[in-house]
């Protein structure tokens, strides 16, 4: 799947180094360690990357081997990296996950990071020209006040670009905050994401129809009912999707995967369904692989699969490549 768009997109947020086990068992028993890079804003315009739109990715890294690492992973994917800021006193994030089917628990080592002492000033230093649309999550709102004032000043009107904004519930993040700013975030964007299972945490439903009665602000609210497909409410119309089954290595990166997909048709002006089946695909590659960013499936398989009718789609069964 290929997208030429005319404007690109800004995806601004955290990423942090990754430490992974290169060995099955506890991590306790572990001697040794893959390291890789996970951030879901840079997860979303790396997708995008692949998909062919010009991305952008926003933040700011330590001036240490992890922030290089980042810096280097992100920017060798085809993102422009410009607008990240190298930190000479805080560190780069760095999170320790085991990685299974079933989940991966995830501990942070987040606190006071370089990414943690954003604001509105970063948005000073973008050029908006040819921006099309600015991703944000609501993990950055939990990450420090500053950074809340920050997704605050990219929501406010009137605005360079539209702003798409996924819920990202991370609870580990908000012990010591309020969650219940999330719901003044998304009722600002123009797109909004959540799954259904973190707007049940958040907002007390995961129905598309009460979320977005609680929502009104937003154009359009997509709605991910994990493996089951997702929704998409708009103009007054609701669009379903079944998901695609797929034999899951991890899980990890799959919403990421599924906000570019759809991002990206979104922008092309595919009509909701396809934008759907877009967000499903390319949710597919991340789910058969461990790591946060999957290659893209092969044009072979996704073409046909775009425009199959719904019991083809229905039957298809994607797994690993070997």
């Amino acid at each position: 799947m290929r997208f030429d768009l005319p404007g690109g997109v800004v995806c601004l947020g955290e990423t942090m180094a990754v430490l992974v086990p290169a060995e099955p068992g506890p991590v306790r028993a572990a001697r040794t360690w893959t390291r890789a890079i996970g951030g879901a804003e840079s997860n979303v315009a790396v997708h995008l990357a692949r998909l062919g739109v010009r991305s952008r990715w926003v933040s700011a890294v330590g001036d240490d081997a992890f922030g290089g690492a980042v810096l280097d992973a992100v920017s060798g994917a085809g993102v422009d990296v410009t607008g990240v800021r190298v930190d000479p006193h805080r560190p780069t994030g760095l999170y320790v996950k085991e990685a299974a089917a079933e989940g991966s628990p995830v501990r942070y080592y987040r606190r006071g990071s370089a990414a943690s002492a954003l604001g509105p000033d970063a948005l000073d230093r973008l050029n908006w020209d040819d921006v099309s649309l600015v991703h944000v999550s609501g993990i950055t709102a939990a990450l420090s006040d500053s950074c809340l004032d920050l997704l605050r000043a990219v929501l406010r009107r009137p605005r360079p670009a539209p702003v798409s904004f996924d819920l990202n519930w991370r609870p580990a993040l908000w012990h010591d905050r309020d969650p219940s700013v999330l719901r003044e975030l998304a009722d600002a964007a123009d797109i909004v994401l959540a799954g259904s299972d973190e707007a049940q945490a958040v907002w007390g439903t995961g129905d598309p129809a009460e979320l977005r009665a609680a929502l009104p602000g937003p154009t359009t609210l997509v709605v991910k009912h994990g493996a089951r497909g997702a929704t998409v409410v708009e103009g007054g119309a609701t669009t379903f999707q079944p998901g695609l089954r797929v034999d899951v290595v991890e899980p990890v990166g799959a919403g990421d995967a599924f906000a570019a997909g759809y991002l990206a048709a979104h922008l092309a002006g595919e009509p909701p369904a396809r934008r759907l089946r877009v967000g499903h695909l390319q949710a597919a590659s991340a789910l058969l692989t461990r790591e946060d960013v999957g290659e893209s499936l092969p044009p072979a398989v996704t073409v046909p699969l775009l425009d199959a009718d719904s019991r083809t789609w229905a039957a298809a069964h994607l797994r690993r490549r070997r």
